[in-house]
C-alpha cells in the first residue's frame, strides 16, 4: 500500500514528519535509487527501496522509545549543529536508540523536552491542530503591572500574528524582576520571548515544565528517564486544557 513518503520515514524512526520532508528537501532520500525532492511523493515500503543517507529504512521499525529529557540551558534541540555547539542528545548516554526532539525549546531555555523515535507521535504533539498545552514558569525582568497581566490575558499582535496564552498566574516578585506560570496551546519560534519583549519586560529565564498532564517532576537539568506507558497515552490522548476545576 502506498503512503507518503514522509509518513513512512517517520513511523520508521529516521524523523519526524516535518523533518522528513527537510531531509527530501535537502536531497537525502532516495526511492529506487532516484533521489525524492519533493514531500507529496509517495512509496510502498514492502516493496520500495527506500533510503535516507544511503541507509535502507524499512517497514520493520525499531520499537518505539518516548523519553523526558530535563533540558539545561546551553544545549541545541537540534541533531547536529554547524557551529559545534552542544546538541540535546549529548546528554542521552546509555540510550542506544536514534531519536529526534519533540518541538522545539530555545538554546537559552530550560526543562521538558520530548525524545522519541516515533514520528506519528511527534507530529500529533506538535500540530496546531491538536492543541496540546504546555506549561512553563517565565522570569521576567521588573515588577509586573496590574496593566502588565491584564495585556498578558488578552495578547497582544506579533509579527508573525496574534498571540494570546490560555492561561497564566503571577507566583511571585520583586522590584528586580517576577515568575509566571503561563499555558499555551502553540509553538512559534521563540513566541513567549517574543511575547514579553513586546511589552518591554524582556525574559531572564524560561523553564517548560509540563506538556499536558506529564510533568518533570524532580527530574534534574541534564538527567533523563523513560515515559511510563501511562504517560505516553496521556500524551497521545491529550488535546485542550483543563485545570482542577475543569476546562479553562
Amino acid at each position: 500500500m502506498e503512503e507518503r513518503l514522509q509518513k513512512i520515514i517517520a513511523r520508521c524512526g529516521v524523523a519526524s514528519r516535518r523533518g522528513a520532508e527537510q531531509l527530501m528537501r535537502d536531497g537525502r532520500v532516495s526511492v529506487n535509487g532516484r533521489t525524492v525532492t519533493q514531500p507529496g511523493v509517495k512509496a510502498d515500503d514492502t516493496r520500495d527501496e527506500i533510503r535516507v543517507d544511503g541507509g535502507l529504512i524499512s517497514k520493520a521499525a525499531v520499537s518505539p522509545v518516548y523519553l523526558m529529557l530535563n533540558k539545561p540551558q546551553g544545549y541545541v534541540v537540534t541533531l547536529k549543529d554547524p557551529h559545534d555547539r552542544p546538541i540535546v542528545t549529548d546528554l542521552l548516554r546509555g540510550v542506544p536508540e536514534r531519536v529526534f526532539p519533540v518541538g522545539r525549546l530555545d538554546y537559552d531555555s530550560e526543562g521538558l523536552l520530548l525524545m522519541t523515535n516515533d514520528g506519528d507521535f511527534s507530529y500529533r504533539l506538535q500540530h496546531p491542530a491538536f492543541k496540546v498545552p504546555k506549561t512553563y514558569m517565565v522570569k521576567v525582568q521588573g515588577n509586573l503591572t496590574r496593566g502588565d497581566m491584564e495585556t498578558i490575558r488578552k495578547g497582544v499582535t506579533l509579527e508573525d500574528g496574534s498571540f494570546k496564552p490560555v492561561w497564566v498566574a503571577l507566583e511571585k516578585s520583586n522590584r528586580k524582576s517576577c515568575w509566571v506560570e503561563m499555558i499555551i496551546l502553540e509553538g512559534r519560534n521563540r513566541i513567549i520571548r517574543r511575547f514579553f519583549d513586546s511589552i518591554h519586560r524582556p525574559v531572564a529565564r524560561l523553564i517548560r515544565t509540563a506538556i499536558a498532564d506529564v510533568g518533570l517532576g524532580d527530574l534534574q537539568g541534564g538527567e533523563y528517564r523513560y515515559l511510563q506507558k501511562k504517560e505516553v497515552e496521556a500524551l497521545i490522548n491529550s488535546s485542550g486544557i483543563r485545570d482542577k476545576n475543569g476546562p479553562i
